[in-house]
């Protein structure tokens, strides 16, 4: 059964906080730690809110959990507005390539889909806790209309290589999906993903 702690109405600076509070954490256990973080629209005020915290960026590498396959100019591109939120901060910032090999994060900060998908693991994926691959080439389907590429996506194998994994999810319609796929009701992707997961999971929702 996974350990999880939901925490209701928490504002963007608080979770900021919080996250920058587990870096510093790990960063007390290790010289050097890497995180992987999410695209989508959620997270990128609270980055701009944690690049301004006052961590040793430089021992830090962040991952994209997902991104589109586009240039990283492009509007689309999550490793891109990633970038240039948190590189001039000093963090380290590594693209998703096929042939990646994700480290082990001391935190998988994850968002998720009104569908259930996490990263871009989407349901018609059918994405496996034991896949042996630590990152995929995907197709969503259907393709969401704003963003109508193929993916790069780390697999649940590599998401739960982590110390814990947070999520940040907003809204009533997708905190029932995260609530049934917790209490088993569904067989989602993020079901799939909380079954793997054996260390804390926090959801700020």
């Amino acid at each position: 059964m996974v350990k999880l702690e939901m925490i209701e109405d928490a504002r963007d600076d608080a979770i900021a906080a919080w996250f920058a509070g587990r870096l510093r954490a790990a960063l007390a256990q290790s010289p050097e730690i890497a995180v992987t973080v999410p695209g989508g629209s959620t997270p990128f005020p609270i980055f701009d809110l944690l690049a301004k915290e006052d961590l040793p960026w430089q021992r830090i590498s962040v991952w994209p959990g997902d991104d589109r396959i586009v240039e990283e100019d492009h509007p689309a591109s999550n490793v891109g507005k990633i970038r240039t939120r948190l590189e001039p901060a000093g963090a380290r910032i590594v693209p998703l390539t096929e042939d990646a090999r994700p480290p082990h994060f001391a935190i998988a900060w994850l968002g998720m889909g009104g569908d259930g998908h996490v990263a871009s693991l989407f349901p018609n994926t059918d994405p496996q806790a034991d896949d042996p691959h630590p990152v995929r080439r995907l197709t969503p389907d259907p393709l969401p209309p704003e963003a109508p590429f193929d993916r790069l996506s780390l697999t649940i194998p590599s998401l739960t290589d982590s110390d814990e994994i947070m999520f940040v999810i907003r809204g009533a319609d997708k905190r029932a999906v995260f609530v049934a796929a917790v209490q088993g009701e569904n067989d989602l992707p993020i079901a799939r993903l909380l079954k793997a997961a054996r260390h804390k999971v926090t959801c700020f929702c």
